[in-house]
């Protein structure tokens, strides 16, 4: 059974238009996040995305709906590992709290942009040569062997060659507008350095426990490997959608759990100043 055109299109527009109310909403808030409200808003949106599962449980069939959950579960693991990184850049740029939502928002509608046109071009690649699958399975294994025992890099964005071209090519102003990426200044426009910062309230959410993951890394690494060897191996050895799913869980869960544990010391000390 394939999927009508039109559910696709009332997906996206129904994605746009939720970035469209967060984005709106939070301007009118018009003050930066507090832990609870990020909370709230990152619970609301799991619940958004669940129901939408179950909405593709119930048109598509089971099968369908387990693969759905669990490609969510990974994805949503991996944007945790991806706030690390923006952590560091905002820190370093030492963006507002109040602007970061701004360059979150519009960073999610280009990556959700390239992120559609790479998945298209991939699923006709697959169709046309089925091989490529296996090596987008051997790409993953690397990947999870290079996070397993590799030491997370350490980011320093002060002399990168894509930041010293930008400041010699582009009018950026020294200090931060608001939440604009560029103004006019002396009547010619200049970008602002927020425009070199460029998913939303689960980044305010987990701003501050980024310290407390230690073993996610290690978590996204196994993920990813167990997912890469599923593909290599799909056709001698088939896995069942809900033991796949069930695999997941668990080294995720185990994961953030052993991590919270590991941690839980160190966050009395933070908590209290």
């Amino acid at each position: 059974m394939t999927t009508s055109i039109w559910f696709w299109v009332a997906f996206h527009v129904g994605v746009f238009v939720a970035i469209g109310v967060d984005l709106f909403t939070f301007r009118r808030r018009g003050r930066e996040l507090s832990m609870a409200a990020a909370t709230r808003r990152s619970l609301l949106w799991v619940v958004v995305s669940l129901a939408f599962n179950a909405v593709v449980w119930r048109v598509k069939g089971p099968h369908h709906g387990l693969d759905f959950l669990t490609g969510y579960l990974i994805e949503y693991s991996l944007s945790m590992d991806n706030i690390f990184v923006f952590v560091l850049i905002f820190t370093h740029f030492r963006v507002p709290p109040l602007a970061q939502h701004r360059v979150l928002v519009w960073g999610i509608i280009g990556a959700l942009i390239m992120r559609g046109t790479m998945i298209l071009f991939g699923i006709a690649l697959v169709q046309r040569f089925h091989f490529v699958l296996y090596l987008f399975g051997l790409f993953l294994v690397i990947t999870a062997v290079r996070m397993l025992f590799e030491k997370h890099p350490a980011h320093d964005f002060r002399e990168t060659r894509v930041i010293r071209f930008c400041r010699r090519i582009l009018p950026i102003t020294h200090e931060f507008h608001n939440e604009h990426f560029r103004v006019r200044v002396d009547g010619r426009w200049m970008l602002t350095p927020l425009a070199l910062t460029m998913i939303v309230t689960l980044y305010f959410l987990l701003a501050g426990l980024m310290n407390r993951f230690i073993y996610l890394r290690t978590g996204l690494a196994l993920v990813l490997g167990f997912v890469g060897l599923k593909m290599i191996t799909a056709e001698y050895l088939p896995f069942p959608r809900v033991v796949s799913l069930g695999i997941i869980v668990l080294i995720l869960g185990a994961t953030i759990a052993l991590s919270m544990l590991k941690t839980k010391n160190d966050a009395a000390p933070e908590q209290q100043k």
